[in-house]
């Protein structure tokens, strides 16, 4: 297994940090950073998505000829759209079971739920085509739709690295413009996160993740940015503070470049989180030195981020229900992230045992 590093980290802090703040009006939910600044733990995590792909496709995928590495970033797309599929599935065997059991067959609404118990038939084929999506059950839709879209990433970045910047940009910038996203059906609306906006933060995580390019020149000049960054992110603290929210109708047309539009990855957004990674990039190793444990727990947890998503998905709907039939105060709401927490380091760690084992049995000699 890898040794704890950065990217691994920061992965298991925006995991833990997506798992307290799934669960509405916990205690807890006040100390993650979303209330200082104006982007939160989804920007972080998809930003850390695309970062990964490139580390991929730099290292182990390096050698693959273009066929193959379709072939293994859409295997990988297949993976995720699959544990979509599941964790959906238990989220509502999950609240199909709390209703019966507490007697309150109103939960069956909850997260945008009740139309599979309304409408099983045509909601079970939005669940499989991804136009159905409960609420706080729709990053994975987004990064389904990312992985099928890297292999141009991948091949755009080795044959035309130019056009692949101008490109995501142009194309997010389309979507601000004209409010373009993918619909959801049977229920009418649209995708919560808007694969059309959110490539972009996919596509810088991708990039900035090398040594070339605009990656390089973020390292060349890191004091800079590091400076032109801490401003920005105690603007978006003040923002975030003082529940600072620049009213559409006081805005001109296209409103979405102004707005804090979380759907549609406004640049309010995408600009704090970059300010984010800019200002806090490189302060892995003074963390792990002074808190070695959480240095290498969040590593862990980051190393199997979709085991642990999925397990955390899971986790935070069985913490609302906890919520719901127990009430919420400190005691409580701190049983819950510890039981979480622990539960969330348990699927990490039994991934890497399983992985061990697997290496180490494939090792030996057939009886």
């Amino acid at each position: 297994m890898r040794e704890p590093n950065e990217i691994d980290f920061w992965r298991g802090f925006a995991l833990v940090t997506i798992f307290v703040n799934h669960i509405p009006g916990i205690f807890f939910e006040r100390f993650t950073f979303r209330n200082l600044a104006i982007s939160d733990s989804a920007e972080l995590f998809v930003f850390l998505a695309g970062w990964a792909l490139r580390k991929l496709v730099d290292g182990p995928a390096k050698p693959l000829s273009a066929r193959y590495l379709i072939l293994r970033l859409e295997g990988r797309a297949f993976t995720v759209y699959l544990a979509q599929l599941v964790i959906a599935q238990l989220a509502i065997a999950l609240l199909a079971g709390a209703a019966l059991w507490l007697d309150a067959p109103f939960l069956l609404d909850w997260n945008n739920a009740s139309a599979i118990f309304t409408d099983p038939a045509r909601a079970h084929l939005g669940l499989v085509a991804l136009t159905f999506q409960l609420g706080y059950f729709d990053i994975l839709p987004l990064y389904v739709a990312l992985m099928l879209v890297s292999p141009l990433i991948a091949l755009s970045y080795r044959h035309a690295r130019a056009l692949l910047l101008p490109v995501s940009l142009a194309i997010w910038a389309f979507a601000l413009a004209t409010g373009v996203n993918f619909p959801t059906w049977p229920v009418e609306g649209a995708w919560f996160f808007d694969p059309l906006a959110w490539q972009l933060v996919f596509v810088l995580g991708f990039l900035l993740a090398g040594a070339d390019g605009i990656g390089g020149l973020a390292r060349r000049h890191r004091k800079w940015l590091w400076r032109l960054a801490l401003p920005i992110v105690l603007l978006g603290a003040l923002a975030a503070r003082t529940d600072f929210d620049p009213s559409p109708i006081a805005l001109p047309e296209p409103k979405l470049f102004f707005v804090f539009d979380k759907t549609f990855l406004s640049p309010a957004r995408l600009l704090s989180n970059l300010a984010i990674v800019a200002v806090f990039a490189g302060s892995f190793g003074a963390i792990s030195r002074t808190l070695p444990r959480l240095g290498g727990f969040l590593s862990l947890l980051g190393r199997n981020s979709l085991n642990v998503f999925c397990a955390g998905s899971l986790l935070s709907l069985a913490g609302q229900v906890f919520r719901f039939a127990y009430g919420g105060d400190v005691v409580s709401d701190a049983f819950i992230v510890m039981f979480g927490l622990g539960v969330m380091g348990a699927a990490a760690w039994a991934s890497e045992w399983r992985e061990r084992l697997r290496a180490k049995t494939s090792k030996e000699p057939a009886a």
